[in-house]
């Protein structure tokens, strides 16, 4: 079973759920905060295994090349450009689709492969860990978090999502059978929460509602669960000593009283997700 934790905007404490209920389930982590992917920062997997991410991009062959522009005009990323008497690629706008080689009518286009990322494997306290880099200046992190996922171990995985709801969450949330959303109890919070409720809501899969920085007071996301029926798996209170064991890169889970808090949230999951 794979559970996809995301978050409508970043700095909810995403990352903070996942690491924990994966201790909590004793289930793999997967990060695919490709962008910028913590989870490892508090982990410490010992990494063993790393495999490159590459992409297709076109290379055009000049002596075949007349410049009729028809890859220019077929390209719907605006990845090709006709300047004059030469086709020009810009490299990092191509998706790979093939579409300007089937377009070309004098075989001129034949496709390379660059890197544009890295997936790390590895293991810490009996779970397995891996996370997708995307390199810096890499626009598109789409094609890292789909190798990153393609061979999920067959058991119980607890993944990492991207912040916001953009295509690189949509493509995440392919891969899942039910959904963590983590938010916090601001009228920011709600806002992007909802954005993210109407994401899950489209992949039709089961989902609850975590609250970070609770105060145990009533508020609109307890309002907003209320009125929409959606399930409130928990909450993690809003205290200091939460900020200082974050802020030294530990995990919840080694403090008693969060161990107690992430194996209630798990056990919460469990009922919330129809687990089977």
């Amino acid at each position: 079973m794979n559970i996809a934790v995301l978050s409508g905007k970043g700095g909810t404490g995403k990352t903070t759920v996942s690491t924990n209920l994966a201790l909590a389930f004793g289930a793999s982590y997967i990060d695919c905060d490709v962008e910028e992917p913590n989870g490892f920062l508090f982990l410490k997997p010992k990494v063993d295994i790393e495999e490159k991410v590459k992409v297709e991009y076109p290379i055009i062959d000049d002596s075949k090349c007349i410049n009729c522009g028809e890859c220019v005009d077929v390209c719907m990323f605006n990845a090709l450009a006709k300047v004059k008497k030469d086709i020009i690629l810009f490299q990092k706008l191509c998706h790979g689709c093939g579409a300007c080689q089937i377009a070309c009518k004098y075989n001129a286009i034949t496709y390379g492969k660059r890197e544009i990322g890295k997936i790390e494997k590895g293991k810490t306290r009996g779970i397995n860990c891996s996370r997708g880099i995307l390199n810096i200046s890499e626009p598109m992190a789409v094609p890292v978090i789909r190798q990153l996922l393609e061979h999920l171990p067959n058991e119980l995985n607890i993944i990492d999502c991207p912040p916001g709801t953009s295509c690189n969450v949509a493509n995440t949330l392919k891969y899942a059978d039910g959904a963590v959303l983590v938010t916090e109890p601001s009228e920011f919070g709600l806002h992007d929460l909802k954005m993210a409720v109407e994401l899950v809501r489209i992949y039709r899969i089961p989902f609850g509602i975590i609250i970070n920085k609770d105060n145990g007071k009533r508020n609109i996301v307890k309002e907003y669960c209320s009125q929409e029926k959606i399930p409130l798996i928990g909450t993690i209170p809003y205290n200091r000593n939460t900020a200082v064991v974050y802020s030294k890169g530990e995990l919840l889970y080694d403090d008693e009283y969060y161990k107690t808090l992430f194996d209630n949230l798990s056990k919460q999951v469990k009922e919330v997700l129809s687990w089977n």
